[in-house]
Parts: structure tokens; sequence; C-alpha cells
């Protein structure tokens, strides 16, 4: 039983057009800069549809999924596959340490009380803000570490990716994707291939052990809710999408930084 959330799941009762241009909303903020936007969907998920903490997570790592699902097939073949196959220990050496970080994330998520949850959340919040304006405004070098230092330094990078993304329920795009071209010299596009195939199989991981606990009933309770939100992501992220390069960086990535702050500060509080 996990402590301090509801044991009757909250059904959604938005209207359609509603639920559709906010999952819209979401995907062209995550298009503009690659990402699918789930950074920008939990607080919105919390704020504007009220749900808890623990089943705003559920339900933005289940669209989180489905997104990432229909996003890896037009990735690959933007990205020859022999050239993502040829990188094969990069996605390895993640996966060490995410998928165990995926369950230990869900895992500290579903035991703890609901006020730290939202905590935890703010700070990541905040953490992912920084984050997205770091790595977008400087230039990212390869460390050049050697084999012996970047194995182990490439499984806990993994492993604290995995228990972000499990507790937000995100992809984690934002932080593999610096993590790869930093750790493993990759190039940015190649790079985004491989997040990809290290968030699936993490996100899978996560979705599991989520799947074991009396929160997950939210999900069957907004089945509907949840693939229309999905459906308006993944419409949003093409068009957003399109409009990547329309508005520099300079102005767009603090633009969005500044609105997970205010998430983050309306999420503060939340009673």
């Amino acid at each position: 039983m996990t402590v301090g959330q509801p044991l009757v799941p909250l059904r959604a009762t938005r209207p359609v057009p509603v639920v559709f241009a906010t999952g819209a909303a979401i995907g062209i903020l995550g298009g503009m800069i690659g990402l699918g936007g789930a950074e920008f969907r939990l607080p919105l998920l919390i704020s504007l549809f009220g749900f808890a903490a623990l089943s705003a997570v559920i339900l933005n790592k289940a669209m989180s999924l489905i997104v990432v699902l229909v996003a890896l097939p037009a990735r690959l073949a933007a990205v020859p596959a022999t050239e993502v196959a040829a990188r094969w220990p990069v996605a390895v050496n993640l996966l060490a340490g995410s998928l165990l970080g995926a369950w230990a994330g869900a895992t500290w998520a579903v035991r703890m009380r609901s006020a730290t949850l939202y905590k935890v959340l703010v700070a990541l919040m905040v953490f992912m803000a920084a984050a997205l304006v770091l790595t977008r405004t400087t230039s990212l070098g390869a460390l050049a570490l050697p084999l012996w230092a970047q194995v182990p330094a490439g499984v806990v990078a993994g492993f604290g990716i995995g228990v972000v993304a499990a507790i937000m329920g995100v992809a984690g795009g934002e932080l593999l994707i610096p993590t790869i071209v930093l750790l493993f010299g990759e190039d940015i596009k190649i790079a985004g291939s491989l997040s990809l195939l290290v968030s699936l199989p993490t996100m899978l991981v996560a979705f599991a052990r989520y799947s074991r606990d009396g929160s997950f009933a939210v999900l069957g309770a907004n089945l509907r809710f949840t693939m229309i939100t999905a459906a308006g992501s993944i419409a949003g992220a093409v068009l957003g999408g399109l409009l990547l390069g329309v508005f520099p960086d300079l102005v767009l990535i603090p633009a969005l930084a500044v609105i997970l702050l205010v998430s983050a500060v309306k999420l503060a509080r939340h009673d």
C-alpha cells in the first residue's frame, strides 16, 4: 500500500478538446527543443487535472512511454541503424545503471509520503530547469575518460538518470543526451537515438515496478484521458519539431526554464 496516497483513483473529467490541447501544448514545448515534454506535463497533471503526486507520475510515465514508442521508429529512420547499432556498448553501459535506477526510483516514489514526494518533484523540476539551461547554452565536449573510468561513470550516471526518470515519469532524454556526448564523445544526433534505446527499457522497468502498487489503478481509471493526452503530445511534438530553429535558443531555452521554475513554485505550494 502506498503511504499518503489516495486509494480511490481520481478520474479526469475535463472535455476532450481541453485534454488534447493540453497534450499538444506540452508536445510543442518539447518538440521545439527535440524532446517529448514530459517535464512540462507533470505539473499540469497535478495543478490542472487535480491528480495526486504519485498518480500524476504514473500517468506521466504511461504517456512518456507512448511518445517514446512512436518517436523511436522515426528517430531510427533519421539516423542509419548501422551507426546506432555500432554504439551498442554505450547503451549497454548506461542501461547497466539506468535499469537499477528505474526500479529503485519507482520503489522510493511509491514508499514516500505524499508531502515528501511533492518536495522531491519540486527539487527535480528545479534541477531539470538548470540542466536545460546548462546543456543547451554551453558547448559540450567529450571528457575523454580512460575506459576504466568511463565504464563505472556510465553506470553511475545511468543509475542517477534512471532514478530521476522513474520519479518524474519522464523518458530522461534531457539528461541522457548530454551524458552520452560528455562521457562517450558521440555526435548529438547519434546521442539522441541512443537515448531512446536506453529510455525505452528503463521506462518499462519503472512501469513494471509501478504496476505492483495500488496507485497503478489510476491508469486503468484514466486510460482514455491518457491516450488523448498522449495523442495531443505526439501531434504537438511534430508541430514543435517543425518550429525547431524558429525561435533562437537564447530566447527559447530561458523561457522554457522559467516555465519549469514557475511550475515548481506552484507545486511547492500544493497542499
